[in-house]
């Protein structure tokens, strides 16, 4: 299993849905049907994109908590996609270390957004891991 790829797939189906404001199982279920993965790949996405969705509220947040003079309404929707899929991850995944989660995030952003998103990144999970030990 790549877990690599399951996170893209997760950012991307994140950010497909948040493009057509639909976060339904039906887009979970035709987006898997259209890419191909491993039981273990389709697993994590199903997984990821199921728990932000039934937690997208608090996730979302978590990040408007962290940003300083931006709302989430303005952000890329990639760097937004990843982010949310960070945040699953560090919430809801006991089993994957949060510094892999923000590196891995980091990684994803590099590759898929603006040349400086991830040092925006880097700085909103920071402040969320440090809003979760203050709490």
């Amino acid at each position: 299993m790549s877990r690599k790829k399951a996170r893209e797939s997760a950012m991307s189906l994140i950010y497909q849905m948040d493009l057509n404001e639909d976060f339904s199982k039906e887009s979970i279920k035709t987006y898997l049907e259209n890419f191909e993965h491993s039981v273990a790949e389709e697993e994590y996405v199903k997984d990821a994109s199921n728990k932000i969705i039934l937690n997208l509220e608090e996730i979302d947040e978590y990040i408007n908590k962290n940003l300083t003079g931006w709302t989430i309404e303005r952000l890329a929707k990639v760097d937004l996609s990843v982010l949310r899929v960070a945040l699953y991850e560090i919430l809801y995944r006991e089993d994957i270390p949060i510094e892999v989660s923000i590196n891995e995030a980091i990684e994803t952003v590099r590759k898929y957004s603006a040349e400086d998103s991830y040092r925006f990144i880097n700085g909103v999970l920071g402040g969320v891991i440090r809003s979760i030990e203050n709490e």
